[in-house]
Protein backbone atom coordinates (compact mmCIF):
# COMPACT_ATOMS: atom_id res chain seq x y z
CA UNK A 1 0.00 0.00 0.00
CA UNK A 2 2.68 2.59 0.78
CA UNK A 3 4.23 1.87 -2.59
CA UNK A 4 0.96 2.57 -4.40
CA UNK A 5 0.37 5.82 -2.50
CA UNK A 6 3.85 6.99 -3.46
CA UNK A 7 3.64 5.86 -7.10
CA UNK A 8 0.34 7.49 -8.02
CA UNK A 9 1.28 11.10 -7.16
CA UNK A 10 4.62 10.76 -8.98
CA UNK A 11 2.88 9.45 -12.10
CA UNK A 12 0.36 12.24 -11.92
CA UNK A 13 3.12 14.83 -11.60
CA UNK A 14 4.93 13.37 -14.61
CA UNK A 15 1.74 13.53 -16.66
CA UNK A 16 1.08 17.10 -15.60
CA UNK A 17 4.65 18.10 -16.43
CA UNK A 18 4.37 16.43 -19.83
CA UNK A 19 1.12 18.26 -20.50
CA UNK A 20 2.67 21.58 -19.55
CA UNK A 21 5.69 20.99 -21.80
CA UNK A 22 3.45 19.93 -24.69
CA UNK A 23 1.28 23.02 -24.26
CA UNK A 24 4.36 25.24 -24.11
CA UNK A 25 5.70 23.68 -27.33
CA UNK A 26 2.39 24.18 -29.15
CA UNK A 27 2.15 27.80 -27.99
CA UNK A 28 5.75 28.47 -29.04
CA UNK A 29 5.06 27.02 -32.49
CA UNK A 30 1.94 29.17 -32.84
CA UNK A 31 3.85 32.27 -31.77
CA UNK A 32 6.61 31.54 -34.28
CA UNK A 33 4.56 30.63 -37.35
CA UNK A 34 1.86 33.21 -36.64
CA UNK A 35 4.31 35.96 -35.64
CA UNK A 36 3.18 38.44 -38.31
CA UNK A 37 -0.45 38.31 -37.22
CA UNK A 38 0.33 38.26 -33.49
CA UNK A 39 2.88 41.11 -33.70
CA UNK A 40 0.38 43.23 -35.64
CA UNK A 41 -2.27 42.60 -32.99
CA UNK A 42 0.12 43.35 -30.13
CA UNK A 43 1.37 46.55 -31.74
CA UNK A 44 -2.22 47.68 -32.17
CA UNK A 45 -2.94 46.95 -28.51
CA UNK A 46 0.09 48.93 -27.34
CA UNK A 47 -0.80 51.87 -29.59
CA UNK A 48 -4.31 51.77 -28.17
CA UNK A 49 -2.82 51.90 -24.67
CA UNK A 50 -0.87 55.02 -25.66
CA UNK A 51 -3.95 56.76 -27.11
CA UNK A 52 -6.42 55.71 -24.39
CA UNK A 53 -5.61 58.66 -22.04
CA UNK A 54 -6.15 61.09 -24.93
CA UNK A 55 -9.53 59.49 -25.68
CA UNK A 56 -10.50 59.87 -22.02
CA UNK A 57 -9.48 63.53 -22.22
CA UNK A 58 -11.81 64.10 -25.18
CA UNK A 59 -14.58 62.20 -23.41
CA UNK A 60 -14.36 64.65 -20.50
CA UNK A 61 -15.50 67.29 -22.99
CA UNK A 62 -18.72 65.21 -23.32
CA UNK A 63 -17.82 63.66 -26.64
CA UNK A 64 -19.02 60.09 -27.36
CA UNK A 65 -16.32 57.42 -27.16
CA UNK A 66 -16.67 56.51 -30.83
CA UNK A 67 -16.27 60.09 -32.04
CA UNK A 68 -13.45 60.77 -29.57
CA UNK A 69 -11.65 57.63 -30.76
CA UNK A 70 -12.06 58.74 -34.38
CA UNK A 71 -10.62 62.18 -33.60
CA UNK A 72 -7.66 60.74 -31.70
CA UNK A 73 -6.85 58.19 -34.43
CA UNK A 74 -7.14 60.85 -37.15
CA UNK A 75 -4.87 63.20 -35.19
CA UNK A 76 -2.33 60.39 -34.69
CA UNK A 77 -2.36 59.60 -38.43
CA UNK A 78 -1.83 63.27 -39.31
CA UNK A 79 1.12 63.51 -36.93
CA UNK A 80 2.54 60.25 -38.30
CA UNK A 81 2.13 61.58 -41.86
CA UNK A 82 3.97 64.81 -41.01
CA UNK A 83 6.83 62.84 -39.45
CA UNK A 84 6.91 60.58 -42.52
CA UNK A 85 7.16 63.58 -44.87
CA UNK A 86 9.91 65.07 -42.73
CA UNK A 87 11.76 61.77 -42.61
CA UNK A 88 11.38 61.31 -46.38
CA UNK A 89 12.83 64.75 -47.09
CA UNK A 90 15.80 64.03 -44.83
CA UNK A 91 16.27 60.52 -46.24
CA UNK A 92 16.19 61.84 -49.83
CA UNK A 93 19.00 64.24 -48.95
CA UNK A 94 21.02 61.39 -47.49
CA UNK A 95 20.38 59.33 -50.62
CA UNK A 96 21.67 62.14 -52.86
CA UNK A 97 24.84 62.42 -50.79
CA UNK A 98 25.37 58.66 -50.62
CA UNK A 99 28.33 58.74 -53.10
CA UNK A 100 30.03 61.33 -50.89
CA UNK A 101 29.48 59.11 -47.85
CA UNK A 102 30.88 56.12 -49.72
CA UNK A 103 33.95 58.07 -50.79
CA UNK A 104 34.43 59.36 -47.26
CA UNK A 105 34.21 55.86 -45.79
CA UNK A 106 36.80 54.64 -48.31
CA UNK A 107 39.13 57.51 -47.40
CA UNK A 108 38.80 56.80 -43.70
CA UNK A 109 39.36 53.09 -44.30
CA UNK A 110 42.53 53.79 -46.29
CA UNK A 111 43.71 56.19 -43.62
CA UNK A 112 43.15 53.59 -40.92
CA UNK A 113 44.93 50.92 -42.98
CA UNK A 114 47.93 53.23 -43.52
CA UNK A 115 48.10 53.91 -39.79
CA UNK A 116 47.85 50.21 -38.99
CA UNK A 117 50.59 49.40 -41.49
CA UNK A 118 52.77 52.13 -39.97
CA UNK A 119 52.27 50.76 -36.49
CA UNK A 120 52.96 47.23 -37.72
CA UNK A 121 56.15 48.36 -39.45
CA UNK A 122 57.31 50.23 -36.35
CA UNK A 123 56.68 47.22 -34.14
CA UNK A 124 58.42 44.97 -36.66
CA UNK A 125 61.42 47.28 -36.74
CA UNK A 126 61.61 47.22 -32.96
CA UNK A 127 61.35 43.46 -32.65
CA UNK A 128 63.33 42.30 -35.71
CA UNK A 129 67.16 42.38 -35.46
CA UNK A 130 69.11 44.40 -38.05
CA UNK A 131 70.79 41.32 -39.55
CA UNK A 132 67.45 39.61 -40.04
CA UNK A 133 66.09 42.73 -41.71
CA UNK A 134 69.04 42.80 -44.10
CA UNK A 135 68.49 39.16 -44.97
CA UNK A 136 64.81 39.81 -45.63
CA UNK A 137 65.70 42.79 -47.84
CA UNK A 138 68.19 40.72 -49.85
CA UNK A 139 65.63 37.92 -50.25
CA UNK A 140 63.02 40.39 -51.49
CA UNK A 141 65.47 41.88 -54.01
CA UNK A 142 66.35 38.43 -55.32
CA UNK A 143 62.70 37.56 -55.62
CA UNK A 144 62.03 40.78 -57.55
CA UNK A 145 64.93 40.07 -59.93
CA UNK A 146 63.58 36.57 -60.54
CA UNK A 147 60.14 37.98 -61.31
CA UNK A 148 61.63 40.53 -63.74
CA UNK A 149 63.57 37.77 -65.50
CA UNK A 150 60.41 35.66 -65.85
CA UNK A 151 58.51 38.61 -67.30
CA UNK A 152 61.25 39.33 -69.87
CA UNK A 153 61.24 35.63 -70.89
CA UNK A 154 57.47 35.75 -71.39
CA UNK A 155 57.73 38.89 -73.55
CA UNK A 156 60.45 37.28 -75.70
CA UNK A 157 58.27 34.18 -76.24
CA UNK A 158 55.29 36.38 -77.15
CA UNK A 159 57.29 38.11 -79.93
CA UNK A 160 58.41 34.80 -81.52
CA UNK A 161 56.40 33.59 -84.56
CA UNK A 162 53.73 31.03 -83.70
CA UNK A 163 54.55 27.39 -84.33
CA UNK A 164 50.93 26.43 -85.05
CA UNK A 165 47.95 28.21 -86.58
CA UNK A 166 46.16 30.40 -84.13
CA UNK A 167 42.82 29.23 -82.95
CA UNK A 168 39.92 31.69 -82.94
CA UNK A 169 39.35 33.23 -79.56
CA UNK A 170 36.65 31.52 -77.51
CA UNK A 171 33.26 33.07 -77.65
CA UNK A 172 32.49 34.56 -74.29
CA UNK A 173 28.99 34.92 -73.03
CA UNK A 174 28.04 38.56 -72.63
CA UNK A 175 25.97 39.22 -69.55
CA UNK A 176 23.91 42.34 -69.31
CA UNK A 177 24.39 43.92 -65.94
CA UNK A 178 21.28 44.68 -64.01
CA UNK A 179 20.33 48.33 -64.17
CA UNK A 180 18.52 48.15 -60.84
CA UNK A 181 20.16 49.56 -57.74
CA UNK A 182 21.01 47.19 -54.85
CA UNK A 183 18.09 48.52 -52.78
CA UNK A 184 15.61 48.03 -55.63
CA UNK A 185 17.09 44.59 -56.32
CA UNK A 186 16.64 43.60 -52.67
CA UNK A 187 13.04 44.85 -52.65
CA UNK A 188 12.34 43.00 -55.89
CA UNK A 189 13.70 39.71 -54.55
CA UNK A 190 11.79 40.00 -51.23
CA UNK A 191 8.61 41.68 -52.45
CA UNK A 192 6.33 38.99 -51.02
CA UNK A 193 7.69 39.53 -47.50
CA UNK A 194 7.29 43.31 -47.76
CA UNK A 195 3.82 42.85 -49.23
CA UNK A 196 2.76 40.74 -46.23
CA UNK A 197 4.17 43.31 -43.80
CA UNK A 198 2.46 46.18 -45.62
CA UNK A 199 -0.82 44.26 -45.70
CA UNK A 200 -0.74 43.61 -41.95
CA UNK A 201 0.33 47.20 -41.24
CA UNK A 202 -2.70 48.50 -43.15
CA UNK A 203 -4.96 46.86 -40.54
CA UNK A 204 -3.31 48.68 -37.59
CA UNK A 205 -5.34 51.95 -37.82
CA UNK A 206 -8.63 50.05 -37.97
CA UNK A 207 -7.67 47.74 -35.12
CA UNK A 208 -6.65 50.69 -32.94
CA UNK A 209 -9.88 52.53 -33.66
CA UNK A 210 -12.10 49.54 -32.87
CA UNK A 211 -10.09 48.76 -29.71
CA UNK A 212 -10.62 52.32 -28.49
CA UNK A 213 -14.25 52.78 -29.53
CA UNK A 214 -15.46 49.32 -28.43
CA UNK A 215 -13.28 49.03 -25.32
CA UNK A 216 -16.12 49.00 -22.77
CA UNK A 217 -18.07 46.46 -24.82
CA UNK A 218 -15.12 44.08 -25.13
CA UNK A 219 -14.17 44.27 -21.44
CA UNK A 220 -17.74 43.87 -20.19
CA UNK A 221 -18.51 40.85 -22.35
CA UNK A 222 -15.13 39.26 -21.71
CA UNK A 223 -15.75 39.36 -17.95
CA UNK A 224 -19.17 37.73 -18.43
CA UNK A 225 -17.36 34.57 -19.57
CA UNK A 226 -16.21 34.04 -15.97
CA UNK A 227 -18.40 33.36 -12.94
CA UNK A 228 -18.12 34.00 -9.24
CA UNK A 229 -14.67 34.58 -7.83
CA UNK A 230 -13.04 33.94 -11.19
CA UNK A 231 -14.69 37.09 -12.58
CA UNK A 232 -13.01 39.23 -9.93
CA UNK A 233 -9.65 37.59 -10.63
CA UNK A 234 -10.07 38.17 -14.38
CA UNK A 235 -11.01 41.84 -13.82
CA UNK A 236 -8.00 42.36 -11.54
CA UNK A 237 -5.73 40.64 -14.08
CA UNK A 238 -6.96 42.80 -16.96
CA UNK A 239 -6.60 45.93 -14.87
CA UNK A 240 -3.07 44.97 -13.80
CA UNK A 241 -1.98 44.19 -17.35
CA UNK A 242 -3.52 47.42 -18.65
CA UNK A 243 -1.86 49.59 -16.00
CA UNK A 244 1.51 47.89 -16.46
CA UNK A 245 1.43 47.98 -20.27
CA UNK A 246 0.22 51.58 -20.33
CA UNK A 247 2.90 52.64 -17.85
CA UNK A 248 5.59 50.84 -19.84
CA UNK A 249 4.52 51.98 -23.31
CA UNK A 250 3.60 55.55 -22.37
CA UNK A 251 6.67 55.87 -20.12
CA UNK A 252 9.01 54.70 -22.86
CA UNK A 253 7.29 56.92 -25.39
CA UNK A 254 7.68 60.00 -23.18
CA UNK A 255 11.27 59.05 -22.40
CA UNK A 256 11.96 58.59 -26.13
CA UNK A 257 10.53 62.04 -26.86
CA UNK A 258 12.76 63.58 -24.17
CA UNK A 259 15.84 61.84 -25.55
CA UNK A 260 14.90 62.79 -29.11
CA UNK A 261 14.46 66.46 -28.16
CA UNK A 262 17.75 66.61 -26.26
CA UNK A 263 19.59 64.80 -29.07
CA UNK A 264 18.16 67.09 -31.76
CA UNK A 265 19.16 70.18 -29.78
CA UNK A 266 22.71 68.91 -29.30
CA UNK A 267 23.12 67.79 -32.93
CA UNK A 268 21.81 71.16 -34.15
CA UNK A 269 24.27 73.07 -31.94
CA UNK A 270 27.12 70.75 -32.90
CA UNK A 271 26.19 71.10 -36.62
CA UNK A 272 25.58 67.41 -37.27
CA UNK A 273 23.90 66.99 -40.70
CA UNK A 274 20.28 65.81 -40.85
CA UNK A 275 19.74 66.45 -37.15
CA UNK A 276 15.96 66.39 -37.62
CA UNK A 277 16.01 62.67 -38.42
CA UNK A 278 19.22 61.64 -36.64
CA UNK A 279 18.03 63.05 -33.29
CA UNK A 280 14.75 61.08 -32.97
CA UNK A 281 16.41 57.96 -34.39
CA UNK A 282 19.20 58.12 -31.84
CA UNK A 283 16.80 58.95 -28.99
CA UNK A 284 14.42 56.05 -29.54
CA UNK A 285 17.18 53.55 -30.38
CA UNK A 286 18.69 54.38 -27.00
CA UNK A 287 15.69 52.69 -25.35
CA UNK A 288 16.42 49.27 -26.87
CA UNK A 289 17.40 46.99 -23.96
CA UNK A 290 21.10 46.16 -23.52
CA UNK A 291 22.23 47.32 -26.99
CA UNK A 292 20.59 50.75 -26.93
CA UNK A 293 23.78 52.76 -26.38
CA UNK A 294 25.78 51.47 -29.41
CA UNK A 295 22.67 51.69 -31.58
CA UNK A 296 22.11 55.31 -30.50
CA UNK A 297 25.70 56.27 -31.36
CA UNK A 298 25.67 54.84 -34.91
CA UNK A 299 23.28 57.39 -36.61
CA UNK A 300 25.14 60.57 -35.53
CA UNK A 301 28.49 58.98 -36.36
CA UNK A 302 27.32 58.14 -39.88
CA UNK A 303 25.80 61.60 -40.36
CA UNK A 304 29.01 63.32 -39.22
CA UNK A 305 31.28 61.43 -41.63
CA UNK A 306 31.23 64.19 -44.27
CA UNK A 307 31.73 67.00 -41.75
CA UNK A 308 34.26 66.02 -39.09
CA UNK A 309 37.77 64.61 -39.44
CA UNK A 310 39.19 64.76 -35.92
CA UNK A 311 38.71 61.93 -33.49
CA UNK A 312 37.98 64.40 -30.67
CA UNK A 313 34.77 65.55 -32.37
CA UNK A 314 33.48 61.99 -32.60
CA UNK A 315 34.43 61.48 -28.96
CA UNK A 316 32.32 64.51 -28.02
CA UNK A 317 29.33 63.13 -29.94
CA UNK A 318 29.68 59.64 -28.46
CA UNK A 319 30.20 60.96 -24.92
CA UNK A 320 27.13 63.21 -25.13
CA UNK A 321 24.91 60.43 -26.47
CA UNK A 322 26.18 58.12 -23.72
CA UNK A 323 25.46 60.83 -21.12
CA UNK A 324 21.87 61.19 -22.37
CA UNK A 325 21.45 57.41 -22.35
CA UNK A 326 22.76 56.93 -18.80
CA UNK A 327 20.85 59.93 -17.47
CA UNK A 328 17.58 58.66 -18.94
CA UNK A 329 17.97 55.08 -17.76
CA UNK A 330 19.19 55.91 -14.26
CA UNK A 331 17.08 58.98 -13.43
CA UNK A 332 13.90 58.99 -15.53
CA UNK A 333 13.38 55.31 -16.40
CA UNK A 334 12.87 54.09 -12.78
CA UNK A 335 10.25 56.79 -12.18
CA UNK A 336 8.36 56.49 -15.45
CA UNK A 337 8.60 52.74 -16.14
CA UNK A 338 10.53 50.69 -13.59
CA UNK A 339 8.09 51.09 -10.70
CA UNK A 340 5.29 49.44 -12.70
CA UNK A 341 7.15 46.54 -14.36
CA UNK A 342 8.67 44.77 -11.31
CA UNK A 343 10.88 42.31 -13.21
CA UNK A 344 14.23 41.06 -12.01
CA UNK A 345 17.27 41.20 -14.36
CA UNK A 346 17.27 37.43 -14.96
CA UNK A 347 13.62 37.44 -16.06
CA UNK A 348 14.32 40.41 -18.35
CA UNK A 349 17.33 38.68 -19.93
CA UNK A 350 15.49 35.39 -20.48
CA UNK A 351 12.50 37.29 -21.89
CA UNK A 352 14.73 39.17 -24.33
CA UNK A 353 16.34 35.92 -25.46
CA UNK A 354 13.02 34.12 -25.89
CA UNK A 355 11.07 36.83 -27.72
CA UNK A 356 14.11 37.87 -29.74
CA UNK A 357 14.55 34.27 -30.88
CA UNK A 358 10.89 34.06 -31.91
CA UNK A 359 10.38 37.44 -33.57
CA UNK A 360 13.80 38.98 -34.15
CA UNK A 361 14.22 42.73 -33.66
CA UNK A 362 10.57 43.46 -32.95
CA UNK A 363 10.68 40.72 -30.32
CA UNK A 364 13.41 42.63 -28.47
CA UNK A 365 11.18 45.72 -28.45
CA UNK A 366 8.14 43.83 -27.16
CA UNK A 367 10.02 41.45 -24.83
CA UNK A 368 9.74 43.45 -21.58
CA UNK A 369 6.02 44.37 -21.82
CA UNK A 370 5.11 40.81 -22.81
CA UNK A 371 7.15 39.30 -19.97
CA UNK A 372 5.67 41.80 -17.52
CA UNK A 373 2.17 40.91 -18.78
CA UNK A 374 2.86 37.23 -18.12
CA UNK A 375 4.02 38.16 -14.63
CA UNK A 376 0.80 40.14 -14.03
CA UNK A 377 -1.25 37.09 -15.07
CA UNK A 378 0.71 34.85 -12.72
CA UNK A 379 0.36 37.34 -9.85
CA UNK A 380 -3.45 37.30 -10.02
CA UNK A 381 -3.93 33.54 -10.46
CA UNK A 382 -3.54 31.47 -7.26
CA UNK A 383 -1.99 28.47 -8.98
CA UNK A 384 0.63 30.57 -10.82
CA UNK A 385 1.51 33.03 -8.06
CA UNK A 386 4.89 31.33 -7.30
CA UNK A 387 5.98 31.87 -10.90
CA UNK A 388 5.06 35.54 -10.64
CA UNK A 389 7.22 35.86 -7.54
CA UNK A 390 10.01 34.05 -9.39
CA UNK A 391 10.01 36.71 -12.12
CA UNK A 392 9.52 39.61 -9.71
CA UNK A 393 12.09 42.02 -8.34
Amino acid sequence: MPVEETTVPVTTKIRNTGGVLFTFGVLTALLYFGRLFIVTLLMSIFIAFILEPVVNLFMRARLPRGFASFLVCSLALVILYLFAVLGYSQASGIWEELPAYTQRVNQLSEKVLVQVEGVEKAVNDMLTPRRARDQERIAREQQQQAELQKQSTRRKRATDPPMSPLLPPPVQEVRIASERSPVVEYLYENWTQFYDIALMASFVPFLVYFMLSWRDHFVHNFLRVFHGEARGIAAATIDGIARMARAYVVGNFILGLLLAGASMAFFYIFKVPYWLIVGPLSGFLSLVPYIGLPLAIIPPFLAALTVYDNLAEYLVIGTTVAFFHLLALNLFYPKLVGSRVHLNPLAVTVGLMFWGFLWGGIGLVLAIPLTASLKAICDHMPGLAPYGRLMGD
